[in-house]
């Protein structure tokens, strides 16, 4: 409110007291530009790395298009997904993506997989970073010992462990047959029973590094006068995990399970390498890369290369959308 009388003429502080949300808004308008200045670099970027090729994967999905003959490629709608082929007398047939079992496999083997191994490596991450968060002597040299399994290339990774895991000359075999916890030899790759297993130990194996980083950086900035207050108080270390920690570091926690759980759902070269072939083991990503490029049918390829971005896409969403997930740094 004006403190000015009526009929006279404004003072300056008035002027002033008026012109100061003008100022405001001009400021703040300011600021937005510039962060859309800051950010258009970036979005052109994306645009051409990976708006442009999502686009076009997309419009090769509703075509008939073939590696060897892209240019003449025609409309066909939504055939690549779905189509009923009726034979007459109540007979008919289904093709396309959304009616093939094998793509049906491949999507309960990556959400079985991704379900599996991000579950493992977020408790061990979790241990580990409780670890190497203590106090202890040697703790700079544990900590870049950990990361080791998580600097190999995956490739690497992948062919270290098929040559451990081979039936005749693999170590882990030897060892557990000399240990008498297996009586014969295993096929780890290649048995339908293990394939599964086998790529989740050599997942959580080189995985697990990248989460427990993750949450150690949220362990270094929970403040120690918390923990210094409970153990005042007396309060269990169990409960002042439960209680304090595990609450204070939950956001990173949740953002490291993002990270790796769309890391998993597109898995690729670990599947492709280890178990090459498998049905047990193939993923939506292999399903794709066998479509476009060693069928030939890259139609149906782009097709399961679209489904694998909306299913991430809607994993994505429902997860943070359940877990109340805020993404600007809190919950």
């Amino acid at each position: 409110m004006s403190s000015t009388t009526p009929g006279a003429p404004p003072t300056e502080a008035a002027f002033r007291a008026e012109a100061a949300p003008a100022r405001r808004s001009a400021l703040s308008s300011q600021r937005r530009r510039a962060a859309w200045l800051f950010l258009l670099p970036m979005l052109l970027v994306l645009a051409l790395v990976a708006a442009w090729p999502l686009l076009q994967t997309i419009r090769f999905s509703l075509t008939d298009a073939r590696l060897s003959d892209l240019e003449g490629a025609s409309f066909i709608g939504f055939g690549n997904y779905y189509e009923w082929v009726d034979y007459g007398g109540g007979e008919g047939e289904a093709f396309g993506l959304l009616a093939d079992p094998v793509w049906w496999q491949a999507v309960w083997n990556t959400v079985r997989y991704t379900v599996i191994s991000v579950s493992i490596e977020t408790v061990l991450g979790l241990i580990f970073a409780l670890v190497l968060n203590a106090e202890f002597k040697g703790r700079a040299f544990v900590r870049a010992a950990v990361l080791i399994p998580w600097a190999i290339p995956t490739i690497v990774s992948a062919k270290m462990w098929a040559w451990m895991m081979n039936d005749q000359f693999g170590i882990l075999n030897d060892i557990s047959v000399k240990l008498g916890l297996i009586s014969a030899p295993i096929a780890w790759t290649a048995s339908p029973d293990t394939a599964m297993i086998a790529v989740i130990i050599v997942d959580v194996w080189k995985t697990t590094p990248f989460m427990a980083l993750l949450i150690l950086a949220g362990l270094q900035m929970v403040p120690g006068d918390v923990y210094e207050a409970a153990k005042i108080d007396g309060v269990n270390p169990i409960k002042v995990f439960f209680r304090v920690t595990l609450p204070l570091i939950r956001p990173a926690i949740l953002v490291a399970v993002i990270f790796r759980a769309l890391d998993a759902l597109r898995v690729f070269d670990l599947i492709y390498v280890l178990t090459p072939n498998n049905p047990q083991t193939k993923t939506m990503s292999v399903y794709a890369q066998e479509n476009l490029f060693q069928f030939d049918n890259f139609a149906q390829g782009s097709a399961a290369s679209t489904m694998l971005f909306l299913v991430i896409a809607m994993i994505t969403l429902l997860y943070i959308k359940t877990a109340r997930l805020n993404l600007e740094g809190g919950k």
